[in-house]
């Protein structure tokens, strides 16, 4: 799954680039492509990348969350199967349109493949089920809104092509990345920061849900201009967990540092949404799709990479660990992600156009992690323990 997902990382922004290179840099002509680019984008970055890695996570983790038993085999390969061949056939659709709409079955097939199995460990009787329902839910919200585009690639209103690119963050991606973080990121500081005192209010973390909830019901109704209401408690909410969880003295661990930043851009794309909709209700400006890279870069894509890391560390038989070259990449998509909310106030015209300059930023960084990380999904543990 995780080596899945890093390939993905890599096919869809170059994809995007060579759209951008054609419509913001003008160094080619624009390609003819079956549905609207930025459709496209967002369902390839918010339905079709992190998705392989919350499998490969959460198949993982979910049952020891749970003490349940551990999924089997049939599950996560029939999953990695199928969502593979789909997104493989994906990119061929780009230039045989024939094949989109049984491509993007084959995705939803490999998805709906994967989720019996994680509803059983989430049923699995606990003290506690939260998270990994938030977790398994979010899933299944992100089955349904794939299926939506799906019908809307198969002829279908195009009121169900926007529910999928505008839900999948808010119905989605927010409830299962706050809910890894709230459950991990206390856990992994208590583990090496001394007399750490874990902070892990379950009431804080249904309140973030419900205003995810709220947030992306208004702007699938069309009211941007109103979600202020959920974003703003929301981005407090968010703001006091980083102040909580102790981000200063964490900075000093690097591979516990990725994960507290990432996590303080969380807060500040909320606050952004919050501005943002308070601009549209006062009529006094906009903030384009600055408030939704923060999110999605900031926060989504800085997560992937300190969580992901620390997986693949870990379960390759390396030490837990980020040296130089991964404390680069961290702070590289950093860089990635100011360099994309900038482009939304900065307009600069051809090659210079920040949007393409940033997707290449991401190539760049995201490449170099890739080369340093993916070929341990292909070999034996480096300590020489099974797997």
């Amino acid at each position: 799954m995780f080596l899945a997902g890093a390939t993905q990382g890599l096919l869809a922004m170059l994809w995007w680039a060579v759209d951008l290179a054609a419509r913001h840099g003008g160094l080619q002509a624009a390609p003819a492509w079956p549905l609207p680019a930025p459709w496209l984008h967002a369902v390839l970055m918010g339905l079709g990348f992190f998705t392989f890695f919350i499998f490969g996570f959460v198949m993982t983790a979910g049952p020891r969350w749970q003490a349940a038993a551990p999924v089997g085999r049939a599950s996560y390969l029939a999953a990695f199967a199928l969502m593979g061949a789909g997104w493989l056939g994906f990119y061929a659709a780009l230039w045989l349109p024939a094949l989109l709409v049984p491509a993007l079955a084959v995705v939803v097939a490999g998805w709906c493949a994967g989720l019996p199995a994680l509803w059983r460990v989430a049923r699995t009787p606990s003290k506690e089920q939260t998270h990994i329902l938030a977790v398994v839910g979010g899933l299944t919200f992100g089955a349904v809104l794939l299926a939506a585009f799906l019908a809307f690639a198969a002829g279908a209103p195009a009121w169900l092509g926007q529910l999928a690119v505008k839900g999948a963050p808010w119905f989605f991606l927010l409830p299962v990345f706050t809910a890894v973080c709230h459950r991990m990121v206390p856990f992994f500081s208590s583990a090496v920061i001394p007399r750490y005192r874990v902070v892990r209010p379950l009431w804080l973390l249904h309140l973030l849900l419900a205003c995810y909830a709220a947030h992306g019901a208004l702007e699938v109704a069309g009211l941007p201009q109103w979600t202020w209401l959920a974003d703003l408690p929301a981005a407090l909410a968010a703001l006091w967990l980083s102040w909580a969880w102790q981000l200063r003295r964490c900075l000093a661990v690097r591979l516990l540092a990725v994960l507290h930043v990432a996590f303080l851009w969380l807060g500040a794309s909320l606050a952004l949404h919050a501005a943002g909709s308070l601009l549209l209700l006062t009529g006094a400006g906009a903030l384009g799709l600055a408030p939704l890279h923060a999110l999605t870069l900031g926060f989504f894509a800085s997560v992937a990479i300190g969580m992901v890391t620390r997986v693949t560390l870990g379960h390759s038989g390396r030490p837990l660990a980020a040296d130089n070259a991964t404390w680069l990449v961290f702070w590289g998509m950093q860089g990635v992600a100011v360099l994309r909310v900038v482009a939304e106030f900065v307009l600069l015209p051809g090659a210079a156009s920040l949007s393409f300059l940033a997707a290449l930023g991401w190539l760049a960084v995201f490449g170099l992690w890739y080369a340093k990380f993916a070929p341990a999904y292909l070999k034996p543990r480096a300590d020489g323990q099974p797997g």
